[in-house]
């Protein structure tokens, strides 16, 4: 009889998430500053010696606990020992990680980053863990347990319309060429909200929506490690995370709205570019 891959304890898996989170982050911030070398997956897209030592040492310690487990990390793509393949049932517990959002950030000495792990289980997130080490803040949330920002409970904001929401977002690694490179939606958005802001890293952004530091955010262009954990995180805070249409599909990270929940539907107009309503 074939085996069946154990239940997972969410809570006892979040324990190890963050203690795996918290370790990377104390390299990665033991590294800022130093000088390294910086190499580019595209024209403003760096990597740095510390994302690369930051990813390694988070996939060795997921492997040793989570044998069975896939495990996704942006610097390496699927990276999984000999008992899991490429072609591994997508339903199979699955982490994503980014060992250091922000790298931009942190190449140029501009202290805002974190290190991100997020657990899909039968392709939804369960587990999800942000930690800015530079501000020592844990963001995590496990599914059906609440979201919390160094052991403490945290709720979205209570911001009722666009017009009281201030925003984050970002911008494409190929905005210098793309057609839709979000300029035309900050324009529509710095007209109907409070403010909007630009950090340089969507795990924060999705984090200080889930805290209530931001209203909302919306981004394209993203991907599955930029996202997994946020949006757990957010959901878990009683916020909602979308694709630009409104659906629950937005793990890629091609589109991603997040709010309080209050403002949503109003967000999403000025993201698909339609005229707001009245």
């Amino acid at each position: 009889m074939a085996s069946q891959t154990r239940p997972i304890d969410y809570g006892s898996t979040l324990i190890a998430a963050i203690s795996i989170a918290h370790e990377a982050g104390n390299l990665v911030s033991d590294m800022f500053g130093q000088k390294q070398e910086v190499t580019f997956k595209r024209e403003v897209d760096p990597v740095t010696e510390a994302d690369m030592q930051a990813e390694s040492l988070i996939l060795s310690r997921l492997r040793e606990i989570f044998p069975e487990h896939r495990v996704i990390g942006e610097e390496g793509g699927l990276l999984a020992d000999t008992k899991i393949s490429e072609d591994t049932d997508s339903n199979s517990p699955t982490w994503i990680v980014d060992p250091l959002d922000g790298t931009n950030n942190f190449a140029h000495g501009f202290p805002h980053f974190a290190v991100s792990i997020g657990l899909l289980d039968k392709g939804e997130p369960v587990v999800g863990v942000i930690h800015d080490p530079l501000r020592d803040e844990t963001f995590t949330a496990a599914v059906g347990s609440g979201a919390r920002l160094n052991g403490q409970p945290i709720q979205v904001s209570r911001a009722q319309t666009l017009g009281d929401a201030f925003l984050a977002t970002g911008f494409p690694y190929d905005r210098r060429i793309a057609p839709d490179n979000n300029v035309e939606r900050l324009d529509r958005l710095l007209r109907r909200c409070q403010g909007v802001r630009r950090a340089g890293a969507a795990t924060l952004d999705l984090a200080y929506v889930a805290c209530g530091r931001f209203d909302g955010y919306w981004e394209i262009k993203l991907n599955p490690w930029d996202v997994t954990a946020g949006i757990l995180i957010v959901r878990e805070a009683g916020g909602r995370v979308t694709d630009f249409a409104g659906t629950n599909d937005c793990l890629s990270g091609a589109e991603v709205a997040a709010s309080n929940g209050c403002f949503h539907a109003e967000l999403l107009e000025e993201v698909q570019g339609k005229p707001a309503a009245g």
